[in-house]
């Protein structure tokens, strides 16, 4: 039997408007009275149902979190950097997985704005115009966590990832390296054919090295993808010497494809990964990295979104955090 909040008024003698404001705290209650309602509470078992007050406070202090797979530690990350902040602020979170599937993307989207959420956290690699059509058109505020959309119009959180592509370019040119391989996400994303792969050419370019094609292979985040990129770079006859890698289960796959071929690391072949996750520092040598605070971006783009829920004002919806680069073992 589910119990209502007609059942504690009557059983505690007073009226439903009393219940609810000892529910949510409201000051302007006696103490007596106060604790006969908590105690009535108690004894029966009472929740409130957070769908009515939802609907009559219309906010449901939930937020809805599309992310394309939470058992990536990449997105792990930054989850839990949206999740603490929304802890802070009160509000709940439902968490999806979109699998990167455009079509589920949209489904989910449709599916959070049907729950009723006050806002929503989307993390994803293309950002179409019609992700950004259907953006537009929800009625409540949506931020970008670690996702870029071209037209800037939706308010996002990221990196300079052009930028963070052309120093990591920019170390190995300054060191000697001339044939510097490239193994980089897949190209749909906005993010590697954009802004990273266009970073990588203008510091090549800066540096007086031709841009190479085949130098540059497109994986698809998982181990297996860079050990499949450093099979291809391997049977090249002028074979790289140094090699940035667009996440760190990428990065791990070349340096062990490369190991298995008898070359080691960093003495023959230099390595930067891009993610600076757990993984760099599991694998041995340690993988210097471009650093992405990714539990900051998750933070920062839920701190974001509470401003819009709460009608507080943003100076910035575009937000750059800064990065750098960690130096470890597996460059010289």
């Amino acid at each position: 039997m589910n119990i209502t909040i007609y059942d504690v008024a009557r059983e505690a003698n007073v009226s439903m408007a009393t219940v609810s404001r000892v529910v949510n705290g409201n000051p302007n209650v006696k103490p007596a009275t106060r604790k006969k309602v908590l105690d009535v509470i108690e004894r029966l078992g009472y929740r409130p149902n957070a769908v009515a007050r939802g609907l009559a406070s219309k906010k449901t202090t939930t937020v809805g979190v599309i992310i394309p797979d939470i058992s990536n530690i990449f997105f792990a990350e930054l989850a839990r950097g949206i999740e603490d902040i929304a802890t802070m602020y009160k509000y709940n979170i439902i968490l999806s997985n979109s699998d990167q599937n455009k079509e589920k993307e949209l489904h989910l989207l449709n599916t959070m704005l049907g729950k009723q959420v006050d806002g929503i956290v989307f993390m994803g690699g293309n950002i179409t115009e019609e992700h950004t059509a259907e953006f537009e058109r929800s009625p409540v505020p949506i931020v970008l966590a670690g996702s870029v959309e071209s037209s800037e119009k939706i308010p996002s959180v990221n990196i300079d990832y052009y930028q963070a592509a052309y120093d990591a370019v920019k170390e190995f040119a300054g060191k000697g390296h001339k044939q510097i391989a490239f193994v980089v996400g897949p190209f749909h994303d906005t993010i590697n054919s954009g802004q990273k792969l266009e970073g990588y050419k203008k510091a090549l370019e800066e540096s007086g090295i031709a841009y190479n094609e085949e130098l540059v292979i497109e994986g698809d985040y998982t181990y297996d993808s860079g050990l499949e990129a450093w099979q291809k770079l391997g049977e090249m006859e002028d074979k790289p010497t140094a090699v940035i890698a667009g996440n760190d289960e990428m990065a791990l796959g070349v340096v062990h494809g490369a190991q298995d071929a008898g070359l080691t690391i960093p003495d023959d072949l230099e390595v930067i990964t891009s993610d600076n996750t757990k993984l760099a520092l599991m694998v041995r040598p340690q993988l210097t990295s471009i650093v992405q605070p990714l539990y900051d971006i998750g933070a920062v783009s839920m701190r974001l979104l509470t401003k819009y829920m709460n009608k507080e004002e943003v100076k910035d919806h575009i937000v750059v955090l800064p990065h750098r680069i960690e130096h470890r073992d597996s460059t010289k």
